[in-house]
C-alpha cells in the first residue's frame, strides 16, 4: 500500500466527490483512501482524522481496520528515516508505475510455415488423400489450387503430385499458364477408386488439419493467463462504456484471475456489453487451427460465425505464418436459452464423417459467455455439473462416436449472466468455484443522463436536458421505475422511428417522447385478456 504524506493530497481528498466505496472503512464512513491516475493511497492525515473519530466512538471494526494501516505506515516511517529519506518525501510504499496505461500485448506466437512434409507433422497418406478429396470435388485442378486449398506451399505437396502421377492417380488435362503449378490435374480410374475409398473415411476437404500436439502447444503459448489488468488499461477498453468504477474494479482483478465470473443484476443493465469489452484487455490477435487431426479424425475448429478472421485472403506464396492456421481476435462466443448439454461435446457429421469442435472449445484463447443463465433448456444444475472439472483442472474431455475421451485444453474465461439471483441457480458448492460473482447494478440518475448524451452524440441528435427532466417526471417517478442503461438507446430508437413514420425531425417534445415511451413500457397495473400461459 502506498501512502501519501502532504497536506495538499489531504485537501484534494476531502474536495473530491468521486470517491469509490473501497475508498471508506464502510460505505460513507471514514474516507481515508484516494485514486490518483488509476493508484490507490492511504491520505496519512485523513488517516489519523478517522482514528481519532473512531476511537470517539468506540467503533472497533473500524479501529481495527484503520490500524492495520497505521502499523505499515509507521514501519514505512521508520525504514525511510533509517534510509535518510523521509524529510522532504511525499510519497512513501513503492515506486509510482510508469505504464502509459495501453492494454498489454498478450500474443508472441506464431505457428511455423512448414516446408516440407515433415514439419506439417502430417505423412503422405494423409496428404494424399486430402488431395484426391479436392480433385474429385472439384473435377479438375491446377497444382496451385490445391496448394491453396491445402494451405501448404505448394513446394510442399509437390513430391506427393509426383508419387500420384507415378502411381497413375492423376493425369495431365491440360495447363493454364507457365510452369509446373499450372498443370490441370484430373483423376484416372484408379484415382477415382482411391477417391472413393478416402471419402468414406472423411469428406472434410478444405485446409489440411493440424496435429493435435501443435494444437496443445498453440493454446499453451497463447493462455490468456498471460494476461495482466491494471486500473489504468481497463478504464481505456470501457471507455466507450458509461459504469462505475466499483464494477471496474471487480471486473479487472477477474480478468487477471484467468478463471471464471458469474453477472449477474437486472436485465438492460449491459451485462453482455461488459462481457464483449474484456476482450480489448486481452491483448492482441491469435491463431487458431482450421481443423485438427486427432489419431485420425479431423475436428473442425474454425467457425466463420464465431471467429473474427483477419487476413482471411493471404496468399499462399507469400505467407509469413502456416496458413493451415486462421489469424483472429480473441474470440467471444455468446450462446444463451438455446444451449444444450449436447452442444458441449463434439458434433458428428455422419454424412461427412468428421466433428465440429464444441463452443468451449471454439473459445480457448477468448471468452465463452452464457448469457441468460438459468433459462437454457437443460436444468441449470446439470448446466453448472459440466463445468465442474474445466473449471478446477483447465481442461476438459471431449467423447467420439467410439467412445474415446480426448482431453483439450479449456483456457478461456467462463462468464455467466443472468437476471436471476445466484443462490436461485447454483448451490454454494458451485458458487465456490465461480471465483468472482459482480452485480451489475442499476445506474443513477446522473450516468442515465451521460448515457442519453453518448446516444444522442453518437447518432446524431440533439439531446435537451429539459426533455429529459420530462421523461423523468411523467415516465419514472410516477410508477417508481428504476434506470436502465438500455433505455436511453431503446427510447432514442423508438423516437427516431416515429419520427420518421410523422415525417419530422427528432427532438425531445413531449409528444415524441409519450409516443415513444408508450409503446417502449409496459403498465405495472394486471390485467386479463383472456389467455393463459403456462409456466411449469
Amino acid at each position: 500500500m502506498r501512502f501519501l504524506l502532504d497536506a495538499r493530497s489531504h485537501d484534494e481528498l476531502r474536495a473530491r466527490n468521486d470517491h469509490t466505496a473501497d475508498c471508506y472503512v464502510r460505505p460513507g464512513e471514514y474516507l481515508h483512501h484516494m485514486y490518483v491516475d488509476g493508484i490507490k493511497y492511504v491520505v496519512a492525515r485523513a488517516l489519523y482524522d478517522c482514528i481519532k473519530e473512531a476511537r470517539e466512538k468506540n467503533d472497533y471494526d473500524a479501529n481495527r481496520h484503520l490500524n492495520m494501516h497505521k502499523q505499515q505506515l509507521d514501519a514505512l516511517v521508520a525504514e525511510a528515516q533509517g534510509n535518510g529519506k523521509l524529510s522532504g518525501a511525499r510519497v512513501l510504499g513503492g515506486d509510482i508505475p510508469t505504464d502509459d496505461g495501453s492494454a498489454p500485448v498478450g500474443n508472441s506466437y506464431t505457428p511455423p510455415v512448414p516446408t516440407t512434409i515433415e514439419a506439417t507433422g502430417l505423412n503422405r497418406s494423409q496428404i494424399q488423400e486430402m488431395m484426391v478429396r479436392v480433385i474429385y470435388n472439384r473435377s479438375r485442378v491446377t497444382g496451385m489450387e490445391l496448394a491453396q486449398e491445402l494451405r501448404l506451399f505448394y513446394s510442399v505437396i509437390e513430391p506427393v503430385i509426383t508419387m500420384m502421377r507415378n502411381a497413375e492417380w492423376i493425369d495431365i488435362a491440360g495447363q493454364r499458364g507457365y510452369g509446373d503449378t499450372n498443370y490441370e490435374y484430373v483423376l484416372t480410374q484408379r484415382g477415382g477408386q482411391a477417391a472413393e475409398d478416402a471419402m468414406k473415411k472423411t469428406s472434410y476437404s478444405g485446409a489440411a488439419p493440424v496435429p493435435f500436439a501443435q494444437y496443445l502447444e498453440s493454446a499453451k503459448a497463447q493462455t490468456i493467463k498471460n494476461m495482466i489488468i491494471t486500473r489504468r488499461n481497463i478504464r481505456k477498453a470501457f471507455g466507450d462504456l458509461i459504469i462505475t468504477d466499483q464494477v471496474l474494479n471487480e471486473v479487472g482483478p477477474a480478468v487477471n484471475s484467468a478463471a471464471s465470473i458469474f453477472l449477474f443484476g437486472y436485465p438492460g443493465n449491459g451485462k453482455t456489453s461488459i462481457a464483449e469489452r474484456i476482450t480489448k484487455l486481452m491483448g492482441d490477435d491469435i491463431y487458431i487451427p482450421y481443423a485438427i487431426d486427432v489419431d485420425g479424425q479431423v475436428i473442425k475448429v474454425f467457425d466463420s460465425i464465431v471467429h473474427d478472421q483477419i487476413d482471411s485472403n493471404t496468399d499462399i506464396g507469400s505467407a509469413d505464418y502456416d496458413l493451415r492456421w486462421a489469424k483472429i481476435k480473441r474470440p467471444v462466443v455468446v450462446v444463451g436459452g438455446e444451449l444444450t448439454l449436447a452442444m458441449l461435446d463434439l458434433t458428428y457429421n455422419a454424412n461427412g464423417r468428421f466433428y465440429e469442435a464444441p463452443f468451449q472449445m471454439k473459445a480457448n484463447g477468448g471468452i465463452f459467455l452464457i448469457d441468460d443463465f438459468g433459462r437454457q433448456q437443460c436444468r441449470p444444475m446439470d448446466l453448472l455439473n459440466r463445468w465442474i472439472v474445466p473449471l478446477e483442472k483447465r481442461y476438459d474431455y471431449l467423447t467420439t462416436v467410439t467412445g474415446n475421451k480426448i482431453e483439450v485444453p479449456f483456457d478461456q474465461l467462463l462468464i455467466f449472466s443472468t437476471n436471476l439471483d445466484p443462490s436461485q441457480v447454483a448451490d454454494e458448492a458451485f458458487l465456490r468455484r465461480i471465483k468472482f460473482k459482480i452485480e451489475v447494478r442499476d445506474p443513477d440518475e446522473s450516468q442515465w443522463r451521460q448515457i442519453w448524451s453518448l446516444v444522442c452524440k453518437g447518432k446524431k441528435v440533439n439531446l435537451d436536458p429539459k426533455g429529459l427532466d420530462y421523461l423523468i417526471e411523467k415516465w419514472y417517478k410516477p410508477e417508481e421505475r428504476p434506470f436502465r442503461m438500455c433505455h436511453p438507446r431503446d427510447i432514442l430508437d423508438q423516437m427516431m422511428s416515429i419520427a420518421k413514420y410523422n415525417m419530422e425531425q427528432v427532438t425531445f417534445n413531449p409528444d415524441l417522447l409519450d409516443a415513444a415511451c408508450s409503446t417502449y413500457f409496459v403498465s405495472k397495473e394486471k390485467r386479463d385478456f383472456g389467455a393463459k400461459v403456462r409456466l411449469d
